[in-house]
């Protein structure tokens, strides 16, 4: 039998009247194929949406533990599955299946988003994320405005209509599911879901949108009921006093068991520790070495910042190409393009638009994420399992830790040696992300608040570029402490993804085979956005960065 059901075997439920029809279901899928995983993965993802009353997701205690027998079948098919003499990527896929399983479990036993957290009953999205799916939870009826094309079409103005009419059943609702005491996401949430309500607003003189005028009553109902939602938020704050954070175990059970991430809270501590001082010796080494060349010049006007962020696009895509880095597809460009940014003034820039304005490089080599998702567009995986975005996140070390790892990657390999200086700005930005992971870990062992670990993010970000601008210091920290793992996912993903080149290196010299940068990321690229730990994997057939997980597991 293969090791994975050895170490992953889950103790079999009886079956209850609730779900005895769907346990037979179950049981007519049996087998040890690839196809009964694929089949269980449909059945499970249909499972993991949550029944509808008039449109609005069930997140009520008595419908989950209604559902909860079905669950833990589901459970059961997985560990039952015999993978034994699978390939590797098939059992990786196994793994992701687990870890989205896992998720669920976690959400319902501990995380519990649609009790504890309001910023969950956002939506409407007006913007697509940077990553496979948006960060941090949210719920199953989420409005994504950006995918609509002006004019409308006749049935897209039905589902948006449809979908603006639904927001205040689902804000009453929310009021009835939100009965957790966890302060901090509470009062933070507000902001959220004031946002709301102001973009809600603008919506209604969108020049599309307001001459129709269904369109404007659905607008205006949903407007008001987000504004009566957060006024009920607010009134409810004063009787708050709970934690908000998950505590150290329940936070290392987490990493191993949902996000795959071989470490424990004490392990991130460690590394990002490290990664901060790393980042700040090397800055100074830098301006050291800088010390007799001009320093670098913001872009003082729209028609500088324009020429300047071309010019670094068509840098970047040409040192990619060039220096064989990446095979370098045709939709690289556009989805690169689309996200050159505008200028700011200069008293109005945050910590990203600060470094953009100086040199856009290193910004746009942690854009690689566009890529990313173009190829999910263009070239979707083969793999069911692997096609769409995973759940709860779990792709935030492969996807943030991929587009931060390569920063100082390209740096190495030469991007800025016709401007040294800029190598500054890379390991400010290290120094930035090493500095608010490490505040998260410590909300989350609920050592600090989130205010205290923004002090931290603030504090230990060089050149006070994180005093700037607040918004973006209380997102990202609001965001961490509602997904846990993800604050430090950056540079925990670039430690992952820096031993799985070590490996991959490691064995091709084993085999009397040269090593190519541009065959590690596009076979990086080709195995989809699933966790570093499975891609280190089934690149290189080894797994014992994994065994820690497995041994978390029983």
């Amino acid at each position: 039998m293969d090791v994975m059901k050895l170490l992953f075997t889950i103790v079999c439920l009886g079956c209850s009247i609730f779900g005895f029809g769907f346990q037979n279901e179950i049981r007519s899928n049996e087998g040890d194929d690839y196809q009964t995983l694929t089949s269980l993965f449909s059945q499970w993802r249909a499972f993991e949406d949550p029944p509808k009353v008039d449109g609005v997701p069930d997140y009520s205690a008595a419908t989950f533990n209604a559902r909860h027998p079905n669950f833990k079948l589901l459970q059961d098919k997985l560990t039952a599955i015999d993978t034994t003499g699978w390939e590797t990527a098939q059992k990786v896929d196994w793994m992701i299946v687990w870890a989205e399983m896992n998720g669920y479990d976690f959400n319902h036993r501990v995380l519990r988003p649609w009790q504890r957290d309001p910023a969950f009953y956002k939506t409407l999205w007006m913007y697509r994320s940077d990553v496979p799916a948006h960060e941090g939870p949210t719920h199953h009826a989420i409005l994504e405005f950006w995918q609509y094309k002006f004019p409308l079409t006749k049935e897209d103005r039905s589902k948006l209509l449809a979908q603006f009419t639904l927001i205040p059943g689902i804000n009453a609702k929310a009021r009835e599911y939100l009965t957790g005491n966890a302060k901090e996401l509470w009062i933070a949430g507000i902001r959220t879901i004031k946002n709301q309500a102001s973009q809600l607003n603008q919506l209604k003189i969108h020049p599309e949108l307001k001459k129709d005028r269904q369109m404007q009553k659905a607008i205006n109902s949903a407007m008001l009921s987000t504004m009566e939602f957060a006024s009920w938020l607010e009134e409810q704050a004063k009787f708050k006093n709970g934690v908000s954070g998950i505590g150290k175990d329940n936070y290392t059970w987490y990493l191993k068991n949902v996000h795959l991430v071989p470490l424990t809270w004490e392990d991130e501590v460690l590394l990002l520790k490290r990664e901060l001082a790393r980042a700040w010796a090397a800055l100074k080494l830098e301006e050291h070495r800088n010390r007799k060349l001009p320093p670098l010049k913001a872009a003082a006007s729209a028609e500088e910042f324009k020429t300047m962020t071309d010019k670094a696009a068509k840098s970047l895509l040409k040192f990619l190409d060039q220096q064989e880095i990446v095979t370098v597809k045709p939709y690289y460009k556009p989805a690169l393009y689309e996200h050159l940014g505008t200028f700011v003034p200069e008293e109005k820039r945050n910590f990203f638009e600060i470094g953009r304005h100086f040199d856009a490089r290193p910004l746009y080599s942690h854009f690689y994420h566009w890529f990313e998702l173009a190829r999910m567009d263009t070239e979707p995986h083969s793999s069911p399992v692997r096609k769409g975005a995973l759940l709860y996140n779990i792709f935030d070390s492969r996807n943030e830790g991929t587009a931060t790892a390569v920063e100082e990657m390209f740096l190495d390999a030469g991007l800025y040696d016709d401007s040294p200086r800029v190598r500054e700005i890379v390991y400010i930005m290290i120094a930035q992300r090493a500095a608010r992971g490490l505040g998260s870990l410590y909300a989350h062992a609920n050592q600090l608040s989130m205010e205290d670990a923004g002090s931290i993010h603030s504090e230990y970000t060089p050149r006070g570029w994180m005093k700037t601008e607040k918004d973006l210091l209380i997102f990202e920290q609001h965001l961490y402490l509602r997904q846990p793992g993800y604050g430090t996912s950056y540079i925990t993903g670039k430690y992952l993804l820096e031993a799985a080149m070590a490996d991959y290196a490691k064995m091709k010299e084993g085999n009397e085979k040269a090593f190519s940068v541009k065959d590690f990321f596009d076979e990086l690229n080709s195995i989809g956005n699933i966790p570093i730990s499975l891609g280190h994997w089934q690149m290189t057939g080894e797994n014992q960065h994994l065994q820690s997980i497995w041994d978390a597991s029983n």
